[in-house]
């Protein structure tokens, strides 16, 4: 499994200045914890399509097995579980995804 991750968040509607505030503290956090490396994160926000809602996605690499880790971090869930409560499902879709990608060459 890659160790690189495209967030991907669903942010309801009026959430935006409290989602951009944990977001700015994201990855700082799981750098200082030694769970990503150092190559820093990109972060994007746009709207839905289909809907004009506010998205927004962060890429960035975990070490080696971080990710399991993660969970186990009080500084990391104090900013995952009010990320999810600002984050909405959108129709069959969930409020927050995190694919692991590997990067090609074509």
């Amino acid at each position: 499994m890659s160790n690189k991750v495209i967030c991907h968040y669903r942010v309801a509607p009026g959430n935006e200045q409290k989602f951009e505030a944990l977001l700015e503290n994201h990855w700082p956090t799981l750098h200082a914890l030694g769970l990503v490396t150092d190559e820093p994160p990109q972060q994007f926000k746009g709207n839905e399509q289909d809907n004009g809602k506010p998205i927004y996605f962060e890429i960035f690499e975990w070490r080696e097995g971080a990710v399991d880790r993660a969970h186990e971090h009080p500084e990391v869930m104090a900013i995952w579980e009010p990320m999810d409560s600002l984050c909405e499902r959108r129709g069959d879709k969930p409020n927050m995804e995190f694919p692991h990608v590997d990067q090609i060459q074509v």
